[in-house]
């Protein structure tokens, strides 16, 4: 899978970036070191991602927006895409959970996604509003959660088992993690 995304990347854009190997369910219950993450209540979640709104609006108006740190490295708007597509993909998997009894959601490959949809030459003005759009739909999906469907299971297609509660944490790291990916 690599080496296709690098080929299709190098078609008209940069080297793709690599895959992460990590599997990030552990800052659930631990945080992360990396960002100063820890885990909040998830009844915060939606507060807590409308918060990010003015960094990302900052990001995508400065003038590295659409710049590489480092060539396998993503640039702020291919950050933003990201948040912005997961946004989209965890509010449509919080509603399958709230809808279905212990769902699997179908796998999401996000670094085949940046290289399809072409997230290095999306317009960081276009991306800072769609994002804007994304997050705030899903803070209200999250603030619209009952305290009775906290527990509700789901999971990923790798069988990571989540509730409500431990998607909505999982689901904030990444937003903050991409936040202190594109302030440091």
């Amino acid at each position: 899978m690599a080496v296709a995304l690098r080929a299709l990347a190098a078609a008209d854009g940069p080297a793709a970036v690599p895959p992460d190997p990590v599997d990030w369910t552990f800052v659930i219950d631990r945080g992360c070191g990396e960002c100063g993450f820890t885990p909040p209540p998830a009844e915060a979640t939606g507060e807590r991602l409308r918060a990010t709104l003015p960094t990302w609006r900052a990001a995508l108006a400065g003038p590295a927006a659409g710049r590489r740190p480092a060539p396998t490295v993503w640039s702020p708007v291919e950050y933003a895409c990201h948040v912005r597509d997961a946004c989209r993909i965890f509010r449509q998997r919080l509603e399958l959970m709230l809808r279905e009894d212990d769902p699997t959601f179908a796998n999401w490959d996000q670094d085949t996604t940046a290289v399809a949809e072409d997230y290095f030459h999306q317009s960081p003005g276009t991306v800072a509003g769609q994002l804007a759009a994304e997050a705030e739909a899903t803070a209200a999906a999250f603030d619209a959660v009952r305290a009775d469907q906290w527990e509700r299971p789901g999971r990923r297609s790798n069988g990571s088992l989540f509730t409500v509660r431990s998607f909505a944490v999982y689901f904030l790291h990444d937003v903050l993690h991409h936040v202190h990916d594109v302030t440091r």
